[in-house]
């Protein structure tokens, strides 16, 4: 390893599979180490973590950086949302925690909607509208289904809260992440006092929410992690306020991750509050908005199809009378929580081919369908769509996005931007920048600009029309229990 030119930072990607750590030159942005350990998440009705199992994913991926961690300045921890972490009196937890895609608390979500105002009310007041993900629905479906837990519980987190706690031994969160709880207040920027008492959660049980650009903490004494005592611990953020500063994105540029889950995005400096639910009114990690809508069903639920068909990802082949609803765990844009898969248009003469590719097609036209309401009027039609993510890579999710959008798309080299923008918060707390100023000066959104092609309306449409069609069904879903 040759020498840095400036100080070193540690920023750390915690998701649903696993946790990564990058060890980032501040002065230029090079990636000096890095190092990645798996998750395991539950499968069936619910998704749960043990979240001692992020806490040894990340000495283990710190302890594969080397010596370049121990001599980091500053870390920043970037992770998955909404995930509900309870903590008894010791920090132990009570029981795993409910990730983001665990959609069980679909019918409390619809009832704190009708309890409490309305969609109006919500978006007005937190920015979104509630969904079976928000970390709100969660906390009343287990005060409903598990309330010995919520007796236990002494400290209510979220995933980043929970390691940035153990960091430093105090109880912190930030804007970003705050504001897809469902209890964080986007006008005021506070806890929102009216929900807490509704949903029965003593504020008491939340952690400070930094502000940006404060110390969290320092890394305490007692730890098992590879880091100097006094290390600075920056707020941290969630995932995807991590990635928009990894990009260093300026207010108007859009953004489409494909992941596990699927997600389009800008930073905008209006505060977001649509009344449909189908944007979510995030705060950034800077001091903007981070509008945004999400897909339960992506990357994975499109190689899924693919092991079924027994085809590699990548082999597509073109076909316009078939069309496949991937919505393998339910949906949260469209809003359908009780959804499976459907699919239309089946023939003799169809292809596996045509499927994967009506799969891919079907992910996709959630995300463009969402993209215009996440955009307001200072957005640039014709900018290239910001393509992150590990499909980001992949020559057929290329192919299908620049297809269904008729724009031109930007596949930036830098990987793990979440991490990259963890470590730019970080490098942030040594040098007094922006956060995402930094990553700018870092290159980070540099890339190949796909050119845009015609935009493919029949498809678009098609699949508009199954949807519409399919909405009771899909609205009722397979569950009969």
């Amino acid at each position: 390893m040759s020498a840095a030119e400036g100080p070193l930072v540690v920023g750390v990607d915690t998701s649903t599979q696993s946790t990564k750590a990058l060890v980032v030159d501040a002065a230029t942005g090079r990636v000096v180490a890095s190092g990645q350990a798996p998750h395991t998440v539950t499968s069936g009705a619910g998704r749960e973590s043990d979240p001692r199992q992020w806490w040894d994913a990340l000495t283990q991926a710190l302890r594969q950086c080397g010596q370049a961690a121990h001599e980091a300045a500053a870390v920043s921890i970037g992770g998955q949302q909404h995930g509900l972490v309870t903590l008894d009196a010791h920090g132990e937890p009570v029981r795993p925690a409910l990730l983001w895609n665990d959609v069980r608390s679909a019918p409390q979500a619809h009832r704190l909607t009708e309890e409490l105002g309305g969609t109006k009310f919500w978006a007005e007041r937190t920015g979104s509208v509630p969904a079976a993900s928000f970390t709100v629905t969660k906390w009343a479906w287990l005060a409903e289904h598990e309330p010995e837990a919520v007796r236990a519980a002494r400290a209510v987190r979220l995933p980043h809260d929970y390691l940035t706690e153990r960091l430093t031994g105090q109880g912190t969160t930030d804007r970003g992440d705050a504001s897809g709880t469902g209890w964080w207040a986007s006008g005021t920027e506070a806890y929102d006092e009216e929900i807490l008492a509704h949903v029965g959660l003593d504020p008491a049980l939340l952690p400070r929410v930094v502000r940006p650009g404060e110390v969290a903490g320092t890394v305490r004494e007692s730890h098992d992690l590879p880091f100097s005592k006094g290390t600075l611990v920056a707020c941290g953020t969630g995932d995807n306020a991590a990635a928009a500063l990894g990009l260093g994105i300026r207010p108007g540029t859009p953004v489409m991750s494909l992941g596990t889950s699927g997600t389009v995005y800008t930073v905008s400096r209006r505060r977001p509050a649509d009344p449909t639910g189908t944007v979510a009114g995030f705060a950034d990690a800077r001091g903007d908005w981070l509008p945004l809508a999400c897909t339960l069903n992506c990357t994975l639920a499109v190689d899924r199809v693919a092991t079924l068909l027994g085809l590699d990802r990548e082999a597509v082949q073109p076909g316009d009378g078939v069309t496949l609803l991937p919505f393998l765990d339910g949906e949260r844009t469209p809003n359908l929580p009780h959804a499976s898969g459907l699919l239309h248009g089946l023939r003799h003469d169809t292809t596996g081919g045509q499927l994967l590719q009506a799969a891919y097609d079907g992910a996709v036209h959630s995300l463009l369908g969402a993209l215009d309401r996440v955009l307001d009027e200072d957005a640039d039609p014709s900018a290239p769509l910001l393509l992150i993510g590990g499909g980001a890579r992949g020559a057929a999710w290329q192919r299908t996005v620049r297809r269904l959008s008729g724009r031109p798309v930007q596949v930036p080299e830098a990987r793990e931007l979440v991490a990259l923008g963890a470590a730019a918060q970080a490098a942030g707390l040594l040098t007094g920048e922006d956060p995402a100023a930094v990553a700018r000066r870092w290159d980070t959104a540099a890339g190949p600009v796909l050119e845009a092609v015609e935009r493919d309306e029949e498809t678009l449409a098609r699949i508009a029309g199954v949807l519409s069609d399919a909405a009771p069904l899909l609205e009722r879903g397979t569950d009969t229990a």
